[in-house]
């Protein structure tokens, strides 16, 4: 009962060599699927699938090389479960393949603007997909981020995104808004974001947030990276009192504790 109230949790699953906070962690079948049936003891509502990561300065990835990571992992998750499953690449045979693996959603943080074809592949089913906003990529975007009104101007760029999405064929309805903390974003602009979660929600779409363990969590309050899931949790439990749809997190159990008492409390 008190579930309808509260944000939906995406468990993130890197199946990487190289993100920040878990690369390498679960590259194998085994550590897939142990890492999943703890997300889903936890009661995680989709599990987010990446093989290419995506931190600052990271080099990209060959396609055949993120398949060859993301693709089994389905596989995996799919023989244990039907939760949804969200692809999290820019590139559309990646997603084409995922979708036809088993993924139901499509998360692109480069708003479909990277490849020319996902925009074929989004029309192309009927799942949600989740457009991020992101100033520069990942290799720059931490070299010098400058905005007037950071809020304002995601604002902006999500209208111009989704009014030209909807001329692709691809329905608003779909439509999942991240205003993408920590991409391309100053430690004042991140929290301008999270203090802002209503403005982004003016345009009646959900909204997504994904501010686990990164790295503004260590210039506010000086935390390595292993330390920073109490945090990450305290500020799920703030994004839900504030209208959050979706907290995209590492440690799906603290979170949806913390987001319990807040719906509790509110």
């Amino acid at each position: 009962m008190m579930k309808n109230k509260m944000p939906r949790i995406m468990g993130i699953l890197n199946v990487t060599p190289d993100s920040f906070s878990d690369g390498g962690s679960f590259t194998s079948e085994a550590a897939v699927i142990a890492q999943v049936e703890g997300m889903l003891a936890a009661d995680v509502d989709i599990i987010d699938v990446g093989g290419e990561s995506t931190r600052p300065f990271a080099e990209p990835v060959a396609e055949d090389e993120e398949l060859s990571r993301v693709i089994p992992a389905i596989e995996a998750i799919r023989r244990i479960t039907d939760i949804p499953i969200s692809i999290d690449t820019s590139k559309a045979v990646v997603a084409r393949q995922a979708l036809a693996t088993g993924a139901t959603m499509v998360n692109d943080i480069s708003a479909l603007r990277k490849d020319p074809a996902m925009v074929g592949v989004v029309a192309g089913y009927d799942g949600p997909v989740i457009i991020m906003h992101m100033q520069g990529t990942p290799g720059d975007m931490q070299v010098n981020p400058r905005y007037e009104n950071v809020v304002e101007e995601i604002c902006a760029f999500f209208e111009e995104r989704i009014a030209w999405m909807d001329k692709q064929g691809i329905e608003r309805e779909r439509i999942i808004l991240d205003p993408g903390i920590g991409f391309g974003k100053t430690l004042d602009h991140n929290l301008a974001i999270l203090r802002n979660i209503d403005a982004f929600k003016q345009s009646g779409h959900p909204v997504l947030i994904g501010h686990s363990r990164k790295s503004f969590l260590e210039k506010l309050l000086g935390l390595p990276v292993e330390e920073r899931d109490c945090p990450t949790a305290v500020i799920s439990a703030l994004c839900a009192a504030r209208g959050a749809d979706i907290l995209r997190v590492h440690d799906v159990a603290l979170t949806r504790q913390a987001v319990e008492l807040a719906t509790a409390l509110q």
